[in-house]
């Protein structure tokens, strides 16, 4: 509908352009004079000839009147042509006054089309001007709704697509239905729904398969242990150093398949220390942008950052942030407090909410795998966001500090300003 009143517009535009061209093509200022008033003005003068001091305009006619030699012995009104020349070139009406049936002078009649023609210019001139002005709205108008309804949500569908692509499933996509993409937005965030449906199943299984681990690791361990001890006794009690050679060959296979099991156990784990992270020079603003996408309930005032450049990976960046604010989200869901500021080389961000924050003794704990605050109760989380926001920020250079403030859990994101590191 929009689109439509949009071409309307510029159609009716462009007609009343085309008209107001076509009428000043084709327009003919009328050069010509009533000839009965022009034969009147004439006669009035012959009769007055002798007498032009006392000579009465008896038309509606603008005009001059010369004697022989070109002097001006009459004229209606100023600003109009006192010479042959001028009055050619202004397209005025020139005759021979007769006296004594003999040319006595000249009148010179003043038209009025090309002063017409001009101010029919001027009156075009500003219609067209007044109608691209017009245009110039309806366009400007037409841009700013194309970025509300299509560059906007575009853009936003792009970050989205970032965060999926980087394993962020937690945030949900902003919907507008009267958007281009309002069709594709119920969509995109029901996809998402269902990734974190399948990345809680496949952490479920993840978590299934380590405890089975655990568990063959325990019950293979068991019988090793008592190998071990048994070659132990025999290698006491052999007497030949040739089984004494063949029991120790048996403790070092078990010792090694202790340690095979060991690694074993650990591998799922050390899979973390694989996520890439690659920091480059970012404008300051961006941390704002990045804060804000974060904050998706707007829980926090985003304070304006100082102007300077850091060094960091702007998708790990951002899943930082969320982690911050997911964990905000779930455990305290209150407002949060948000400060940014530039100290030396760091830019500082510091996040507070007020849900109390955690026992004292478990702040050491919080950033290790799979540690969790007394505090999470049921709710749901596997007790990896910490760790791995505290991992990405030393890749990064900087530092990811966990405390309780006044009023709760305060997160210190410190970010190394570029040509510092």
């Amino acid at each position: 509908m929009k689109r439509n009143r949009f071409l309307m517009g510029l159609a009716a535009a462009l007609l009343i352009q085309m008209a107001v061209l076509l009428a000043f093509v084709f327009y003919k200022p009328d050069l010509y004079r009533d000839a009965v008033a022009v034969n009147e003005a004439v006669q009035s003068v012959q009769n007055d000839w002798g007498a032009m001091e006392n000579h009465r305009n008896l038309t509606d006619l603008e005009y001059v009147v010369l004697d022989g030699r070109g002097n001006v012995l009459f004229r209606t009104g100023p600003g109009l042509s006192e010479s042959i020349n001028a009055a050619v070139v202004h397209g005025d009406t020139i005759l021979d006054i007769e006296a004594e049936g003999e040319a006595a002078g000249k009148i010179i009649i003043y038209s009025g089309g090309a002063e017409d023609l001009q101010e029919r210019k001027r009156a075009a001139v500003m219609i067209l001007a007044a109608v691209i002005f017009a245009q110039l709205g309806i366009c400007g108008g037409y841009v700013i709704y194309l970025d509300r309804i299509l560059i906007r949500p575009f853009q936003k569908l792009k970050g989205f697509a970032r965060r999926i692509a980087g394993g962020n499933l937690d945030i949900p996509l902003e919907m507008d239905r009267q958007n281009l993409f309002g069709a594709f937005t119920e969509s995109f965030d029901i996809m998402r729904s269902e990734l974190k449906k399948a990345r809680a199943a496949e952490a479920e299984a993840n978590a299934a398969k380590k405890e089975l681990v655990a568990r063959l690791s325990h019950d293979i361990r068991t019988p090793v242990a008592s190998i071990r001890a048994a070659a132990e006794v025999g290698n006491a009690l052999a007497g030949e150093e040739k089984l004494k050679d063949i029991y120790m060959q048996i403790t070092r296979k078990v010792d090694q398949i202790d340690a095979l099991v060991t690694d074993l156990f650990t591998a799922s784990l050390e899979e973390l220390q694989k996520l890439p992270v690659t920091p480059v020079d970012m404008a300051g603003a961006e941390v704002g942008t990045l804060l804000e996408n974060a904050d998706y309930l707007h829980r926090a005032v985003i304070p304006p950052v100082p102007d300077c450049l850091v060094y960091a990976d702007r998708l790990r960046l951002q899943q930082v942030f969320d982690n911050v604010f997911a964990n905000s989200y779930k455990y305290a869901d209150t407002n949060i407090d948000l400060s940014i500021r530039r100290m030396e080389r760091w830019l500082i961000v510091e996040t507070e909410d007020c849900g109390g924050g955690v026992r004292e003794e478990e702040i050491p704990l919080i950033k290790e795998k799979f540690k969790r605050g007394s505090n999470a109760g049921g709710i749901e989380g596997a007790g990896l966001g910490l760790y791995i926001s505290d991992l990405f920020m030393r890749e990064m250079k900087g530092k990811f500090l966990v405390e309780n403030g006044e009023s709760g859990l305060k997160v210190t994101v410190i970010l190394a300003l570029s040509g510092t590191i």
